[in-house]
C-alpha cells in the first residue's frame, strides 16, 4: 500500500464518526483533538484541521501535513512549503471559503468536474459546520473551494495541475534482463569457427583488458582470440597449460559474453 492510499484509507474508515450531543445540540466534542499532542487544547471547538492532523499522524506521516486547528494555519504552511495548487490531487488538503480559512478536509478522487472529499466537522450539506465525519462531492469551480496543499508523498502525486506533471518522481526504469552465451564445449573453438560468439567473446575480452588484438575482434577464430582469451585465464589466476587460450566453463561463465 503506497503513502497516500494508507493516509485516505484511515480518513475514510472515519466516515460516519460523529460528534457529541448535549442539551439539544452538537457541541464539538470528539476523540481527535485529545489524541493529536499539541492539539489538547482544541477540544469542544471547530475540528476539520485536527482531523487531518490525526489522519497524518495515524498513518505516521505528520510531517506530510501540517498539525495545527486553524485552516488559515495550514494554508500557509503549504504555500510556505511552495506546494499550494488551485488544482485537486489525490491525497491533497483542500481547503475552503475566504483565504481558505473557512473549512478543510482531504481529497480522495476527483474528476473533470467534481472533487470528491473526507472531511470532518460538516453534514450532509457540506456546510462548515457539522456533526461528523462524511465523504463529499464538491464541484471543482465552486467559488468556496479556495485551494489545494500538496504533501510530498514519497511515492509523488497524481494532480491534474499541468504545472506539475514533471514533479512526480517516476519508477526507476528495471534493466533488461541479461543473458549470456552457456559455454559451447572446448571442441567449438578447436574447430576454429566463425560465429558471432567469436566476436562477442573477443569484445568482452577487449573490455576485460585481455586484448592481443590489432584490429578486430572479428567472427572468425585465430591465434589473436587464443592469445587474448589466454590474457584473460591469466587474469583470472590461471597459469601453465590451464592458460593455454583454449575457452575452459570456468572461465567462459566468468567473461558473461552476451548472447547473440
Amino acid at each position: 500500500m503506497s503513502t497516500v492510499e494508507r493516509v485516505l484509507s484511515i480518513a475514510k474508515a472515519e466516515e460516519g464518526y460523529r460528534e457529541g450531543y448535549s442539551n439539544g445540540s452538537w457541541n464539538n466534542k470528539q476523540k481527535y483533538s485529545p489524541a493529536v499532542p499539541g492539539l489538547e487544547w482544541s477540544d469542544w471547538q471547530a475540528w476539520c484541521a485536527t482531523f487531518v492532523s490525526w489522519v497524518a499522524m495515524t498513518a505516521d506521516v505528520s510531517d506530510l501535513y501540517p498539525r495545527t486547528a486553524s485552516c488559515f494555519t495550514g494554508v500557509q504552511w503549504f504555500k510556505n512549503k511552495g506546494r499550494f495548487s488551485a488544482y485537486p490531487a489525490v491525497g491533497a488538503q483542500v481547503f475552503f471559503g475566504n483565504g481558505g480559512g473557512t473549512h478543510t478536509g482531504l481529497v480522495y478522487a476527483y474528476d473533470a468536474d467534481y472533487v470528491y472529499t473526507v472531511e470532518g466537522n460538516t453534514n450532509d450539506s457540506g456546510s462548515a459546520q457539522g456533526n461528523g465525519v462524511y465523504l463529499q462531492k464538491r464541484a471543482r469551480r465552486d467559488a468556496y473551494v479556495y485551494g489545494y496543499g500538496y504533501p510530498k508523498f514519497p511515492e509523488g502525486i497524481q494532480s491534474a495541475d499541468p504545472a506539475w506533471a514533471a514533479q512526480n518522481p517516476a519508477e526507476p526504469a528495471k534493466p533488461a534482463p541479461v543473458s549470456y552465451e552457456p559455454f559451447p564445449g572446448g571442441d567449438f573453438f578447436k574447430r576454429k569457427p566463425k560465429s558471432a560468439i567469436v566476436t562477442a567473446m573477443g569484445k568482452r575480452l577487449v573490455a576485460e583488458g585481455c586484448s592481443a588484438y590489432k584490429s578486430g575482434p572479428g567472427p572468425q577464430w585465430t591465434d589473436v582470440d587464443k592469445a587474448s582469451y589466454a590474457k584473460w585465464q591469466r587474469k583470472r589466476g590461471f597459469t601453465g597449460t590451464d592458460a593455454d587460450g583454449w575457452p575452459g566453463k570456468t572461465t567462459w561463465d566468468a567473461l558473461k559474453v552476451p548472447k547473440v
